[in-house]
């Protein structure tokens, strides 16, 4: 399954959530909550975030921002 644009995924082999940004050959590329680095996620090890897993990297990004740890 490769999920749309847009997606909040969580990469199973890294345990991160991410946004997914585009599909690249076999890959899907993902970009973290707040932006940074895109990385690639193979179709087979993502799935769905949860409304939870969402709301906690959001609140960790609040959180950091806050802090000034992130623009």
């Amino acid at each position: 399954m490769k999920p749309p644009v847009g997606a909040y995924v969580v990469d199973t082999r890294s345990g991160r959530i991410g946004i997914v940004m585009g599909h690249e050959g076999p890959y899907v590329q993902l970009r973290p909550y707040g932006g940074g680095r895109e990385w690639d996620a193979d179709p087979g090890a993502v799935r769905p975030a949860t409304p939870a897993e969402r709301l906690r990297v959001a609140t960790a990004y609040a959180n950091a921002r806050s802090r000034g740890e992130v623009p």
